[in-house]
């Protein structure tokens, strides 16, 4: 994907506006009654949100426009069916949502395709080796796989091969009692996680409430890794200086998160 473009679909991205969370949602509400106004206002007001999301597959090759868009599109469902009673925030729940619209985008546009029998092949290799996991309580071989679905070890190599790349990670691997299991609910990322993903885009939420003083000295102190000493230095003013900005700055931005 090519590099952060300041228009996007005929959308000028520096200046999209930031809603607070109460105006939030007060808008929500007025969604509910069927406010289009608010809709609208609503959507706008949470164009970051796709930006920040978007910016997660800048290795992809797919234009950036079409990318805004079909996140555009994860972005109205969220909003379509986002319960306010269950007291989270927006971007919590709206934020999965949008990586798997433009995940799905991605999957359905891929040049390459797996046959459905070796999908089903692959699937039954998966939930198997999570059987196997919870009857012994230790990773199976694929022999033990194999001889667990009667099928040949050679072949469930090749199909977990076969979908590694082209599968989407929210397609359903098996159904059971209106319950699905995932190929997402295999995996296990201790680093790129959703909820770390959420965490930092509410962090940067919470950085764009800061003035641009503020907002400069916690980038050059936590995301630079520089001493109070060389900010000091830098920005022309004292250590004591920079201290302060900082506390002030992090009590804001932590009665933020908060909320």
């Amino acid at each position: 994907m090519a590099g952060f473009k300041v228009e996007i679909c005929g959308v000028n991205t520096s200046k999209l506006p930031l809603l607070k969370e109460e105006e939030k949602m007060e808008l929500m509400q007025r969604i509910k009654e069927n406010d289009t106004d608010a809709r609208e206002t609503f959507i706008r007001g949470n164009l970051r949100l796709v930006l920040s999301v978007i910016q997660r597959f800048s290795s992809s090759s797919e234009n950036v426009d079409d990318l805004f868009q079909v996140g555009c599109i994860g972005l109205i469902k969220a909003i379509d069916n986002f319960d306010i009673s269950q007291g989270v925030r927006f971007s919590t729940y709206a934020v999965p949502m949008i990586i798997g619209e433009i995940r799905r985008y991605l999957r359905d546009n891929n040049s390459i395709r797996v046959s459905r029998s070796l999908r089903d092949t692959a699937y039954k290799a998966i939930y198997t080796r999570e059987a196997l996991i919870r009857r012994n309580n230790r990773e199976p071989t694929v022999m033990e796989v194999a001889s667990e679905i009667g099928i040949n070890k050679e072949d469930i190599v090749f199909a977990m091969d076969a979908i590694q790349s082209p599968v989407s990670l929210y397609e359903p691997v098996y159904t059971e009692g209106g319950d699905k299991l995932c190929i997402m609910d295999q995996v296990k990322d201790t680093k790129n996680t959703e909820t770390a993903w959420v965490e930092n885009i509410a962090l940067q939420e919470a950085m764009e409430r800061l003035g641009a003083r503020e907002k400069r000295i916690i980038e050059m102190r936590f995301f630079q890794g520089k001493t109070q000493m060389e900010v000091a230095k830098e920005l022309a003013i004292s250590q004591a200086q920079i201290s302060r900005i900082e506390k002030m700055a992090l009590r804001s931005m932590k009665s933020y998160l908060s909320q």
